[in-house]
């Protein structure tokens, strides 16, 4: 089987306040200026790759990104909400300050069990991974060539965990900027990660 590459992104920076930091999941926010630039440059510095297929989760962020890089690309994004990030149900919207105020019981198990707390409402990460691992599988089935998934924080961490035999407990030691990429190198059923949380410059070069 002839080798590819797989190039694992995350969207662009979303409009937020950055002085809070919040539980989003499954919340429709959209790129900020600074995110659809990312979105734009990424886009250019990759414009010449053979890529063949874009996936993208069907949130706005995601979407957003994948439509603007496939202005540079020529392929049309395909929607996945199997992709979509983690669920954080019931604390979704909420800041990370207040959950550890007001339940500060259910935030230290949340810390003491990170791969497999649940959130009310949502889901654990272990789940989150079940669930790309497999949505993952699927897109190289039904895709020959290089390929491209916009993904999110999480969806990302928990894909490249997989990939490098990692714990999920172990989630939060892979770093995923706004607007980074990733990059797999797949030969038969191996893969090797060549490139992790990589930001592209202006002059479009991937560092």
């Amino acid at each position: 089987m002839k080798g590819r590459t797989i190039y694992i992104i995350r969207h662009g920076k979303i409009i937020s306040d950055e002085h809070v930091r919040r539980y989003i999941g499954h919340i429709d926010i959209p790129l900020s200026d600074e995110g659809v630039i990312q979105a734009q440059v990424i886009g250019q510095a990759l414009s010449k790759k053979n890529i063949t297929s874009i996936f993208c989760s069907d949130l706005l962020r995601s979407v957003a990104t994948a439509r603007i890089i496939s202005l540079s690309t020529n392929v049309k994004p395909l929607v996945r909400t199997d992709i979509r990030e983690i669920s954080m149900g019931e604390w979704e919207g909420k800041s990370f300050q207040e959950i550890a105020e007001n339940y500060p019981e259910e935030y230290a198990k949340r810390g003491k069990n990170i791969a497999d707390y649940r959130v009310p409402g949502g889901e654990s990460f272990s789940e989150g991974q079940a669930r790309v691992v497999s949505a993952f599988a699927d897109m190289l089935a039904v895709t020959t060539g290089d390929i491209m998934i916009v993904g999110h924080a999480g969806i990302n961490r928990l894909l490249l965990c997989s990939v490098l035999g990692m714990p999920v407990s172990n989630i939060f030691h892979i770093g995923q900027d706004y607007g980074c990429i990733n990059m797999l190198a797949q030969s038969g059923d191996h893969y090797c990660v060549e490139v992790l949380n990589a930001s592209v410059d202006y002059q479009h070069r991937i560092l």
